[in-house]
């Protein structure tokens, strides 16, 4: 018999991840609330089409794989977007009273008695309506994965959910860990390679501070880029870091005999040291080009994008966004080694042009929150061959962003766009409170809402032909401190900045190196970052949400978007001609579809870039002036 070690025989036994939040009552509320979204969205991106008895709606049909039948009421709205109501699923199938099945016999399965059932489970309708969705196997088998992490989120969510009068007491950072994720994607909390406790550690919803370790990169594999203000790194890292930290970190690297002023220091998000940077970069681990170090004591919180996290011990320090090389959200949510090294330049020429501009800085006030440093570590190998999955050429790097905080002037309070679609337990809206709470009309308060929001976008887009995506976790609403919509603040430049592909009089002054790394777009497409960012992305969730609890029809909701619009070309007649160019109000748009991405496209197989959200068809524009918005 082997003899094992005396550490062996008095180690402690392995204790399992607990969950308690996962019980059935809870697990089925949540997955009746995931079948209907899923359900809506891809009747929306037309993966399916539901029929209806007549014209007029209402109650629809969806045909499954096996000859059964699930029949929903639901409500179409702006850009042929479905609502469905979780509560109105039911499966229909059809029986005989004894005898063969009705296929086998040739009975008409509309002429047989039906039975009805409850139908709540999204993982089973995946599974018995796979070949009418046009998934293959492959795709089936990592998308029921995927939506399973999404639903054991969602019931975590729901077992700590506060009210709304609560979150509204929340900050920022706070605030991000109550959230529910993207509206449009099914499958928005997927995580491919967390584990369970992974998660519990690690994933917003889990509210969990964590001090993040640093290591040291030789500058052999590592460049440093940053605006001028923070030219060199040790102007970053008298930010970042305490004294006896910086000390410490000098202090580990010379007894190994090395040189402090030949490393860069940056911090890792401990599962991706353990999964990624440890069995990838061995070799240079092995050689002292990367040297684990300690963590630093401040408290920091990752916020929704999962790989943000931002510092609660110390406002005034940076965001750092960090590589976390798991699947989630379409891509793997690592940092490209070229576009981190060019978020500074890129937040130096978008900065400059808002400070430039009387009616940017001065009249919006809009907070750019620049990606103002970053260090970016190539591999050896995998940046080097074209034909590498990308996630490969993504692994180490890190980037500081500017911390929102010490922008909010004295009252102001900052949420994501995102948070006005929450709904909590007992079915209030955030935005309901937020309403009641300023003590303006619903009418009033959404006016100052998209006065706050669509100006700054629009002028960014007339006058400079360049787009944000403002979707709910990029752009940030500033409220005053009775809770009304004052300002725009706007994050992650460098994934989601595009330019016009047509030169333009304002892109003469733009840096190569900013131009090289911005994508670029027609001016016809240019539009649909805010389309599909902002009015597909939250409004369309937005609005029926403001006619639900607020008593503000959809028709107006829309209306009142319009007229914002309008009122910016009023503003400037002299940009008449780009307003022709960027036609926002045109009678349709093209139809981009994010969940089609994942069934159809791209599915889960690995690829030498990013992939983009699929187009399918197009859309109605309810801004366009002819638009019928029902009332």
């Amino acid at each position: 018999m082997p003899k094992y070690p005396a550490s062996h025989d008095s180690a402690e036994p392995y204790a399992l991840h607990s969950t308690p939040e996962l019980h059935r009552t809870g697990w089925d509320r949540a997955a009746a609330r995931l079948l209907a979204k899923m359900l809506g969205e891809f009747a929306y991106e037309e993966v399916i089409a539901p029929t209806a008895p007549d014209e007029a709606g209402g109650t629809y049909s969806l045909p499954l794989d096996d000859g059964a039948t699930l029949c929903f009421r639901a409500r179409r709205g702006v850009y042929g977007s479905w609502c469905v109501d979780a509560g109105s699923i039911v499966e229909r199938e059809a029986v005989a009273a004894g005898g063969p099945a009705p296929e086998q016999a040739g009975v008409r399965t509309a002429e047989l008695p039906a039975v009805e059932r409850p139908f709540r489970d999204p993982l089973q309708f995946l599974a018995r309506a796979h070949r009418l969705l046009g998934i293959d196997g492959a795709t089936l088998g990592h998308l029921i994965r995927e939506l399973t992490n999404t639903l054991a989120a969602d019931v975590r969510l729901d077992h700590t959910a506060l009210s709304a009068a609560r979150l509204a007491e929340l900050d920022y950072a706070e605030l991000e860990g109550h959230q529910t994720g993207h509206p449009w994607l099914v499958a928005n909390k997927g995580r491919l390679g967390f584990s369970a406790e992974d998660a519990a550690r690690f994933a917003p919803e889990a509210r969990r501070a964590v001090r993040l370790p640093w290591i040291a990169v030789s500058t052999r594999i590592a460049g440093y880029r940053a605006v001028p203000r923070l030219a060199t790194p040790d102007h970053l890292y008298a930010q970042e870091l305490d004294p006896s930290v910086r000390a410490s970190f000098a202090a580990a690297l010379r007894t190994r005999g090395l040189d402090p002023l030949e490393y860069l220091f940056l911090p890792v998000h401990p599962w991706q040291w353990d999964e990624w940077i440890v069995p990838h970069f061995a070799p240079a681990i092995a050689d002292g080009d990367i040297v684990p170090l300690h963590a630093d004591d401040d408290l920091r919180l990752p916020q929704q994008s999962i790989r943000t996290f931002t510092n609660v011990a110390r406002k005034d320090r940076h965001t750092v966004k960090l590589p976390l090389s798991i699947l989630n959200t379409l891509v793997w949510r690592g940092l490209p080694t070229e576009r981190t090294l060019a978020a500074p330049a890129v937040t130096a020429w978008v900065q400059g042009r808002c400070e430039s501009d009387p009616f940017l800085r001065d009249t919006c006030g809009v907070i750019l929150l620049g990606e103002v440093a970053s260090v970016a570590v190539e591999h050896p190998l995998y940046d080097r061959l074209p034909e590498t999955p990308y996630q490969f050429k993504e692994i180490l790097g890190a980037i500081w962003r500017e911390p929102l905080d010490p922008r909010l002037a004295p009252g102001e309070r900052a949420r994501t766009l995102a948070s006005l679609l929450h709904t909590d337990p007992q079915g209030r809206a955030f935005v309901a409170e937020l309403v009641a709470r300023s003590g303006l009309t619903p009418t009033a308060w959404l006016t100052r809402l998209f006065a706050a929001m669509l100006p700054p976008l629009l002028h960014f887009l007339y006058r400079y032909g360049t787009v944000f995506s403002p979707h709910g976790e990029n752009a940030i609403v500033v409220f005053d401190d009775q809770d009304v919509p004052v300002r725009l603040a706007i994050k992650d430049f460098v994934d989601d900045v595009n330019i016009s592909a047509q030169p333009l009089p304002e892109h003469d002054s733009m840096p190569e190196d900013v131009r090289r790394i911005l994508l670029t777009e027609s001016p016809s497409f240019l539009t649909q970052f805010i389309h599909s960012g902002l009015f597909v992305g939250v409004f369309r969730y937005l609005s029926p949400l403001c006619e639900e609890q607020l008593g503000v029809p959809e028709g107006e909701f829309w209306s009142l978007v319009r007229a914002e619009i309008l009122r910016h070309h009023a503003r400037f007649p002299e940009l008449k001609d780009r307003f022709e160019m960027f036609d926002m109000l045109t009678p349709r748009i093209e139809r981009l579809c994010l969940n089609r991405n994942r069934l159809h496209l791209d599915g889960y197989r690995d690829r030498p870039r990013r992939p983009h959200a699929a187009v399918h068809g197009t859309v109605p524009n309810p801004l366009h002036p002819t638009a019928r918005v029902r009332e």
